[in-house]
């Protein structure tokens, strides 16, 4: 009888201790391939590498059904990283780009601890976009950084085991702050790659920065179908306003010009300093009409701004603006050629623009010709090519004639 116990014990005990065992050799694998994570993530060169690797590597790696990223974007600081760095590709799936951190702040209340639990569709629907049924429990990781939220990621899994309220989160919390700690970094490392693509006066793209973004928007542009418009932007007089005033008054006036440029622009829009008293703008998914409205804005927001010299003396100030859009037609074209004559026929609206007046905007489609933009009679008198032609052709036989009469009184 005693036997027969002991027996039952020690088999007892052996379950127990291969139990234990196989729980450690599982934590071994666990923490093998969280060191294998944690190492990409520390070295990933770019905040797009470091994205695709939380929302694609850790799924993965540890089975996760799901796995999405929220990150707080108030100055769309992100959102033009990224823009930067795709090309052809959509962007990140999974990442949520947020203005205010109020939604996270609502999932997580004031303690901003991780939340294991089951799947509850009213609350966790809209962080997974997931098929309904297709989550049963999950693991919500608020991103800290210096006592302030950051972001979320969220892991989403089919087993209603897997993440159990009231389960130790030693592992989890220790992965969030790993997380945080890199995107942190990468966001620096990109601010100082932004640094070298911002002119440093206006606080705006520079040209470096233009023409390499150019050709990408012009790429999504024909991939997906839609409008994309250029605006060129150049202050009138500007060398009058420093000889005048001093170049500490025309800094000023640079800057606030760019910051009404800005004020009229959308996050997903590119404002560049073109060079000196020049900028650029590329609005995605825009056509003439409504491009031309936001120019209209831009130009009579400049002309009514009250600016002052360091003296005090009012400065009257405005812009000259021309406008096109991407020829689409061309469909052999390489990105590069259609982004350049893109940018050319608005630098040439904008050439009629200051020659027809400043302080106006011009559409490339609404150009004259070539004769009409160089000769005075045919501006004035709007007549075809070849009859301006005619006319110059009997005005130079006049003159000779008239130069032979007076050789001969």
């Amino acid at each position: 009888m005693m036997d027969r116990h002991l027996q039952s014990e020690n088999y007892s005990l052996r379950q127990q201790l291969e139990t234990l065992l196989h729980e450690a050799r599982r934590n071994e694998d666990k923490m093998r391939r969280f060191d294998q994570l944690q190492h990409q993530l520390i070295g990933a060169d770019s905040l797009l590498v470091l994205i695709r690797l939380l929302l694609s590597e850790y799924r993965l790696a540890f089975g996760v059904e799901f796995v999405t990223l929220a990150l707080i974007d108030r100055e769309y600081e992100v959102t033009r990283i990224l823009d930067s760095g795709l090309d052809n590709e959509t962007a990140c799936s999974g990442l949520t780009l947020l203005q205010s951190p109020a939604t996270l702040e609502a999932l997580y209340g004031e303690k901003c601890a991780p939340c294991l639990g089951t799947f509850d569709d009213a609350l966790h629907q809209t962080l997974f976009n997931a098929p309904l049924g297709a989550i049963a429990s999950v693991a919500l990781l608020p991103l800290m950084r210096h006592g302030e939220l950051i972001g979320s990621i969220h892991f989403g899994s089919a087993d209603p085991d897997r993440y159990v309220t009231g389960c130790g989160t030693d592992f989890l919390e220790r992965l969030a702050e790993i997380i945080a700690i890199c995107l942190e970094n990468a966001l620096s490392q990109e601010h100082l790659k932004l640094m070298g693509l911002t002119d440093a006066l206006t606080g705006v793209q520079n040209r470096r920065y233009f023409d390499h973004r150019c050709p990408i928007e012009v790429s999504q542009a024909r991939r997906y179908k839609r409008p994309l418009a250029c605006m060129f932007l150049d202050i009138d007089k500007f060398k009058r306003i420093n000889d005048t005033y001093g170049h500490q008054t025309g800094d000023e006036v640079l800057m606030n010009v760019a910051t009404v440029i800005r004020s009229q622009l959308r996050g997903g829009d590119t404002i560049a300093r073109y060079g000196g008293e020049e900028f650029v703008v590329l609005l995605p998914q825009t056509d003439m009409h409504h491009t031309h409205q936001i120019a209209e804005r831009i130009r009579s927001s400049i002309a009514e701004a009250q600016l002052q010299a360091l003296s005090g003396q009012p400065i009257n100030l405005t812009i000259s603006i021309g406008l096109s859009m991407l020829d689409t037609e061309d469909s052999a074209a390489e990105h590069s050629l259609l982004a350049e004559r893109m940018v050319a026929a608005a630098d040439k609206a904008l050439y009629q623009a200051k020659h027809t007046g400043r302080n106006r905007v011009i559409c490339a489609g609404n150009l004259p010709t070539e004769v009409e933009q160089h000769t005075p009679w045919g501006r004035i008198l709007r007549l075809p090519a070849v009859s301006v032609n005619r006319l110059l052709t009997a005005a130079t036989e006049v003159k000779i004639a008239v130069l032979k009469c007076l050789k001969r009184a």
